[in-house]
């Protein structure tokens, strides 16, 4: 019997085998039910003579693209072992110091003829990270000793547990262009107008135009409903190439990859243009450990925990192998798109924590360029295998596998051009390689000129783009599309496209290791023993991806040798020193840091808008709260060190910060429907509370629970806040933003203290009586502190609104941003202050920012009087004539709406004098701001009136300590503003005469006269000190911009 068994296997490999290899002889393989007409038609890849792939391209050239220069060393090397230097032992504590010390020491060595310095190797164990590694310098790896060896993102951050990234500092050279009317898809030469300025071994950069007519070839200048928000413009949608210049021939070039979209003249042509790249670095991995991130095990979808295990940027042949991940919210590896090169393979994504939303799980995602993602697994994400915005390609994912995802893979943005999905199964969701229309921030068609091969899902999107193609060949799915299809339903050979590619290329031969490949028969008429054998077969499980994938540290085992390397000591966490500013208070009624005033320009973080798309970066502006997973610049994740440099380099004092108007960009389009799934779009402005992880809010994410806050938004405040407190910067913290409850019904719609979004039962209405089924008037009932639910609510956001900020001084705090509401909130809102106070004893400094009928009311009232520390004027003024625009609270209206009712007009540089100079003489030991219109232009009235955080260009410490101990003067002249102290001098500021007469009788003493020019802040100093005791005349320097300080 044992010998017939070894007989029946053997027939059936027999059997299996020749069917393989007939099929290697045919145009492509062809089931023997196949239409007849298949047979004869010349498909775009076919196998030929001894298994050689031949392609036919179209009559324009364009051809498949050949994606074997996907990966590490573009598939040329295999990925090397490198020698550990430096092993890390395993302690008890926060191991983040000590195995970024080994790295950074590694970091230090010289490189070997290979461009490696070596590799930090972890023991097997747990090690717990609470901050961010960061490989950074060419030629480091960082080695586990197995799956045993555990690397466990601690605490409630939201950082990314592994970068390998380098320095985005690229250097480009003049643009050539591309004279070839027509370069096509797979192409690796172009002609140039003039190749003077370019060489053989020049990296370079391929530029392809996003010009009018190619976008309205596409159609994605408009997704519908009339509107072109989303739609596609001229300059976005660049495509850019980085490829090394092989040789050169006259004015041909040729590079050593592929393009994987066509350049034609009639859409814009091409630009070539060589770069230097110091920054970036190469020859990096990660492998052979598992990431692990903690969360709250009482919320399925919390998200106060790490969001992406390893990220790859500014980086170029690197690669991530044999690693494991478990409970990342967004990602378990993301290349970005200045990376290249990368290989991401035997890698395993499970049970991910987050909410089912958008740019959460998307477990393998690449958005740069010749990416290789091979053997990779991952259950229960949202996009498993996804490409960004405009990646260049090709990138390629083979042998992978998604179960049970909630949303579909493939292009995740617009024109991933030349993406390949080889052996890809999605099981439970669709790959889509079609238009997206406006989902996505509007991608518009995602994948071009892609290949989905021998694929497998629950339905296959294969729609062609005009001037593009995307092609299936032998996929198993419900299927839609007019792209290119080839033997839908059936297997085909090779087996692989690109381990076929790969061998042509460079003869490197893939076996049983490197595919999961079918080793039985499916024949439909089996021999009688072939039957048995099948059926004994049956009776167990097929092998499935994780096993085989699991099975790669038998297959290709990863050394654990230490020979050689010094064990490093244990590093503890130590915070460097910082030189503080000096506090910041209220002094003689001036808002100072010691006793220097603080002046300058304000910044005001966006409330609603913006994109993560490359194109819309440079036009950002600065945001405290705002939120791109794994993103950190301009526009995305904000550098907060960066943006408090950015503000003293342009001369800013202060941020005003309030919570975002709504977190999800498609409520950008002021829509108030319910959102038809959970897929939000960046970036993210992040909201005070917590989602409790129940529910469905308006937005397709869970609903909020009030009683539980965002650790992320209120930990980055109180960072900005200790950045502030360094660098002697100021937030302006608005606990509120009224902008939710008034006006445009689409403010309210996804606000956590609507009922449809949280789980606390606020008691508003619902549904919602929008007014004329589009406006909101819900302030009445918001600030109703009468509602026993909502009044508690109140009291413990207001008080975590001071909470958050103990031991930092430089926040001053605002009740709201646009606040027009009534009186009595305001009470309730200083009573909450004051208990806190007392029970607490820390400080807060208070600002009262209302209309001007609620500010004199409580500055009328000594026990809520005694509770401010600055008089903010924002929502009133003084005309330029002189009359007051000083709409009531609690009306029940927004400050624009106020605005065109009354019709306010300008101001002047006297009014806003006016208005200062009136609340100073009423409180001379409180700051007073003015915020209203025209604030930015009048600094110098703020300043002389006695006015705070005045926007004026002088430089000069000694000048602002000396007007901090100074006050305004009553002066009978309204031309001419006056601060003075007996002890420091005078500021005489005269708008009118070439002269300034002072009245020097009462002084005793000498002054030294520096004349202050108004608008450039330059001191020019006279030669001659003055003497008191009489009535000095002093001649401007030149025309009348110039103000006299009388220093003594």
């Amino acid at each position: 019997m044992k010998c017939i068994g070894k007989v029946l296997r053997l027939c059936t490999t027999v059997v299996f085998r020749l069917k393989a290899l007939v099929a290697c002889l045919g145009i492509a393989v062809i089931p023997g039910n196949a239409p007849a007409q298949q047979a004869s038609s010349k498909p775009p890849v076919s196998v030929v003579d001894k298994g050689k792939l031949y392609y036919t391209p179209d009559s324009n050239g364009n051809r498949i693209i050949d994606f074997s220069f996907c990966g590490y060393k573009a598939g040329e090397q295999a990925i090397p072992f490198v020698p550990a230097k430096i092993v890390v032992p395993l302690t008890d504590e926060d191991a983040t110091a000590t195995i970024q010390a080994a790295i950074d020491k590694v970091s230090r060595m010289p490189a070997d003829k290979n461009g490696f310095r070596g590799a930090v190797l972890l023991q097997p164990g747990n090690y717990k990270v609470s901050g961010s590694l960061h490989l950074h310098t060419s030629g480091v790896v960082l080695r586990g000793s197995g799956q045993e060896t555990i690397i466990t993102g601690t605490g409630t951050t939201r950082e990314t547990l592994v970068r390998i990234a380098g320095i985005n500092n690229r250097v480009e050279g003049n643009a050539v262009s591309i004279a070839d009317n027509y370069v096509p898809v797979n192409a690796q030469e172009v002609q140039v107008a003039n190749a003077r300025s370019l060489k053989a071994g020049d990296e370079i950069i391929i530029t392809r135009a996003a010009t009018k007519e190619w976008i309205e070839l596409l159609g994605t200048q408009h997704f519908g409903g009339g509107i072109t928000a989303l739609g596609w413009k001229p300059g976005q949608q660049v495509v850019q190439w980085r490829r090394v210049i092989k040789s050169i021939q006259g004015n041909k070039i040729f590079f050593d990859a592929p393009l994987t979209t066509a350049l034609d003249k009639k859409y814009g042509g091409g630009t070539v243009a060589a770069f230097r790249w110091p920054g970036r670095i190469s020859q990096c991995g990660i492998e052979n450990l598992r990431l692990v991130s903690t969360y709250d095990t009482t919320n399925e979808k919390d998200e106060d925990h790490r969001w992406m295990a390893i990220t790859i940027d500014n980086a170029a042949d690197v690669w991530v192998r044999q690693v494991s991940f478990y409970h990342f919210a967004g990602s378990a590896v993301a290349v970005y798109e200045n990376a290249s090169r990368v290989t991401v393979k035997d890698c395993i994504s499970r049970q991910p924590v987050s909410e089912i939303g958008g740019q959460r799980r998307n477990t393998f995602f690449t958005a740069g360029q010749q990416t290789l993602f091979l053997r990779c697994y991952a259950e229960y994400g949202m996009h498993d295998f996804g490409t960004g915005f405009c990646a260049a390609g090709p990138n390629a994912f083979v042998q992978c596998e998604s179960y049970m995802p909630y949303s579909f893979s493939g292009g995740l943005d617009s024109w991933a051009s030349g993406v390949l999905f080889d052996r890809v199964v999605v099981d439970g969701h669709a790959i889509s390689f079609k238009n997206l229309g406006p989902d996505m921030q509007g991608a518009g068609w995602n994948v071009a000129n892609g290949v989905l091969w021998n694929c497998s899902a629950s339905r296959i999107d294969c729609y062609q783009p005009p001037g593009a193609q995307n092609y299936s060949f032998g996929s198993w799915a419900h299927f839609a599309g007019d792209g290119y299809w080839y033997e839908s339903n059936s297997s085909i050979q090779p087996a692989s496209l690109y381990f076929a590619q790969l061998k042509e290329r460079t003869g490197f031969r893939a076996d049983s290791t490197h595919i999961l490949e079918v080793t039985t028969n499916a024949t439909s008429s089996p021999t009688v023993a072939q039957a048995a054998e099948l059926t004994r077969i049956a009776y167990t499980p097929a092998t499935s991806l994780v096993q085989f994938i699991e099975a790669a540290a038998r297959y290709r085992p990863i050394s654990t040798a230490a020979d050689g390397a010094t064990v490093i000591k244990a590093v503890k966490a130590t915070a460097a020193p910082v030189n503080k500013a000096p506090a910041f208070k209220v002094k003689n009624g001036w808002l100072v840091r010691g006793n220097q005033l603080l002046t300058g320009a304000r910044l005001q973080v966006p409330w609603w808008n913006g994109s993560a798309k490359p194109y819309a970066l440079a036009k950002a502006k600065p945001a405290i709260t705002r939120f791109v997973p794994g993103r950190t610049g301009n526009g995305l994740t904000d550098d907060l060190q960066s943006v408090a440099d950015s503000m003293l380099a342009h001369g800013q004092v202060a941020i005003e910060h309030n919570y975002g108007l709504w977190y999800d960009r498609r409520r950008d389009d002021h829509e108030r429907v319910r959102r038809i799934d959970g897929e939000v779009w960046p970036p993210f402005y992040e909201l005070p509370f917590a989602r409790s992880g129940k529910g469905i809010a308006y937005d397709g994410l869970s609903k909020y629970d009030l009683t539980k806050y965002n650790h992320w938004y209120w930990n980055r405040l109180r960072q900005f806040a200790n950045i502030a407190d360094e660098k002697g910067l100021l937030l302006i913290q608005h606990h509120y933003f009224q902008h939710n409850i008034l006006e445009a019904g689409a403010h309210y719609t996804d606000f956590p203290w609507r009922p449809a979004n949280n789980i606390n039962n606020t008691g508003f209405p619902e549904p919602v009586p929008y007014a004329g089924d589009k406006r909101i008037f819900l302030a009445d009932q918001f600030y109703d502190t009468a509602h026993e639910v909502r009044r508690e609510l109140h009291r413990q956001f207001i008080r975590q609104s001071l909470q958050n900020f103990t031991g930092k001084t430089g926040v001053l705090h605002f009740i709201s941003e646009e606040y027009t509401g009534p009186l009595h909130f305001v009470q309730f809102w200083l009573n909450t202050i004051r208990a806190w106070k007392n029970e607490s004893a820390q400080p807060a400094i208070i600002g009262l920012s209302t209309t001007k009928d609620v500010q004199d009311a409580i500055l009328q009232d000594p026990q809520y009087a005694a509770l401010i520390d600055a008089i903010d004027i924002r929502y009133w003024y003084y005309q330029a004539d002189g009359s007051v625009y000083a709409p009531a609270g609690g009306q029940h209206l927004a400050p624009r709406q106020h605005a065109r009712l009354l019709k306010p007009k300008a101001t002047s540089a006297e009014q806003v004098y006016r208005a200062v100079r009136e609340y100073k003489q009423r409180f001379p030991e409180k700051a007073v701001i003015y915020s209203a219109t025209g604030y930015d232009k009048h600094g110098w009235a703020i300043l002389m009136a006695g006015g705070s955080l005045p926007d004026v260009p002088v430089k000069d410490a000694d000048f602002f300590a000396a007007v901090t101990a100074m006050r305004p003067v009553i002066n009978n002249n309204d031309k001419q503003w006056i601060l003075m102290d007996e002890q420091h001098g005078y500021v005489i500021y005269d708008m009118e005469a070439d002269q300034v007469e002072v009245d020097l009788q009462q002084a005793s003493g000498k002054f030294q006269p520096v004349w202050i020019h108004t608008a450039s802040g330059k001191m020019w100093y006279e030669k001659s000190a003055i003497s008191g005791g009489k009535i000095v005349r002093l001649q401007k320097p030149e025309g009348k911009q110039w103000v006299l300080w009388l220093r003594k």
